[in-house]
């Protein structure tokens, strides 16, 4: 997710990672909580065309 919006499946593929619940646990739900990432429907959580996109804090962090 360097620019842009990516789905789950997408960003757990780009990170290596093919345990979706560890994914969901370990790094979605905590990027979520800081601010880091934001969903694009967020009055449907579990939507099936749900996407993630990174917040500015989150841009910002990538600088570092």
């Amino acid at each position: 997710m360097i620019n842009g919006e990516d789905s789950r499946s997408e960003m757990q593929y780009h990170l290596g990672l093919s345990d979706r619940e560890n994914f969901r646990k370990n790094y979605l739900q905590p990027t979520l909580a800081e601010g880091l990432i934001e969903m694009t429907i967020p009055e449907k959580p579990q939507s099936s065309k749900q996407r993630y996109r990174l917040t500015s804090r989150g841009v910002n962090a990538r600088k570092i």
